[in-house]
């Protein structure tokens, strides 16, 4: 292995210089790959141990853990190496450029700084011989796209392990602040088919964007002016159309038209009651429009995080955080992360993270070091056997 890095800082940069762009959105199979290679030895050089959790076809998850007393229990972080993609981006996304007391670079902040903070945490911790419970960290892939990696952990993987987590901390970019509820997503497609025809004569054919122009209405005064479901941490349920497709070429009427629709369901909703309440609208379309053809497809479902679950999870990690000067009171996102899917397996779960929401995706994303810092902090006092309440 190449020189360890020498703190918290270098050892980010590293995980930023590896490129990990989502595989559905670069086409590179098990993007991830050299980057568990790195935290793999890197964690293994330390005297940690280490296991690749195999997805078939797809890659693995790494599980890095340290357990020290059978008698004490099991705390899970998990942090997604997988990022967005970089078009368009206005710096170096694989330099780690530190400027300003900001580290720069795609993943900085979503979420490579989370897991970087919790490796160094656990490894500052064993060095310095602190009581500490048994800790396993996820780094999990593909989060940014399909969830597969957190769904193989908990429908699979989870249930291989000799052990199972008392709770779960899951590392997003917060603020450090503790995110004790969140939106779930349902996003699918809807497809009008028309009738292909020159263009020269347009009654020979059926155009499937003038169908979808009336689909897009119907949505937009029909359906999402009706949502009225909301949760006092995460506000109203919402909806958009924000993707749209049709058309072959300029002279030929189109025969297909596609939209791609999120719909951010809030704790409490049943996502697949979604789209049949949409199919509903789409009925009553067709009985103005007989002609019209359009189908429902290719659906991806999230659940939402509920509160409900985690208040003693929240009032422990508040009390340390209190201690830390930091701001202890529970919030709501209305993004999504693996803490639904943790909680949808019966576990406990929150989200916690150094650096800003507000930063990630962005075209020069970026963490504050004094954040990065402080992260490292508030997960080593997590991990402590002193600070945290047997089950």
């Amino acid at each position: 292995m190449a020189s360890e890095p020498k703190d918290c800082v270098e050892l980010l940069q590293k995980m930023v210089s590896i490129k990990t762009v989502n595989r559905i959105a670069d086409g590179i199979p098990f993007v991830e790959g050299e980057l568990i290679d790195f935290l793999e030895a890197t964690a293994g050089a330390w005297g940690f141990e280490t296991q690749r959790l195999s997805i078939s076809n797809i890659g693995c998850n790494l599980l890095v853990s340290r357990p020290v007393n059978p008698n004490q229990p099991w705390l899970l972080f998990d942090s997604h190496l997988d990022t967005v993609g970089v078009e368009g981006m206005t710096i170096d996304p694989f330099a780690g450029e530190i400027r300003d007391g900001k580290l720069y670079g795609r993943g900085s902040c979503d979420t490579k700084g989370t897991g970087s903070a919790m490796l160094w945490a656990l490894k500052t911790l064993a060095e310095q011989n602190q009581p500490s419970i048994n800790i396993a960290i996820l780094f999990s892939i593909e989060e940014e796209i399909s969830r597969t990696g957190i769904t193989a952990f908990v429908q699979d993987q989870l249930k291989t392990l000799s052990w199972t987590p008392q709770a779960v901390v899951v590392g997003e970019p917060t603020s450090l602040k503790i995110v004790a509820a969140h939106n779930g997503t349902v996003r699918w497609q809807i497809e009008t088919s028309g009738t292909a025809a020159h263009s020269s004569n347009p009654t020979d054919g059926h155009s499937a964007i003038s169908d979808m122009v009336r689909v897009i209405a119907a949505l937009e005064s029909e359906y999402i002016p009706q949502l009225t479901a909301s949760y006092p941490l995460v506000g109203k349920a919402q909806c958009s159309i924000n993707l749209i497709s049709g058309g072959s070429l300029i002279n030929v009427i189109p025969d297909s038209c596609t939209i791609s629709v999120d719909r951010r369901i809030v704790p409490g909703e049943d996502g697949n009651e979604v789209l049949p309440a949409v199919q509903a609208v789409l009925d009553s379309l067709r009985e103005q429009f007989p002609d019209l053809r359009a189908k429902q497809k290719e659906v991806s479902v999230s659940t939402a995080l509920p509160s409900d679950r985690n208040h003693e999870l929240c009032q422990q990690v508040g009390n340390i955080l209190r201690s830390l000067a930091l701001d202890d009171k529970p919030v709501g996102a209305k993004y999504g992360t693996h803490a639904s899917d943790f909680a949808a397996a019966g576990l406990p779960a929150i989200v916690l993270g150094p650096g800003d929401i507000a930063q990630a995706h962005r075209e020069d994303e970026f963490i504050e070091i004094a954040s990065l810092q402080k992260g490292i902090e508030v997960y080593q006092q997590i991990m402590s056997a002193e600070t945290w309440k047997p089950a």
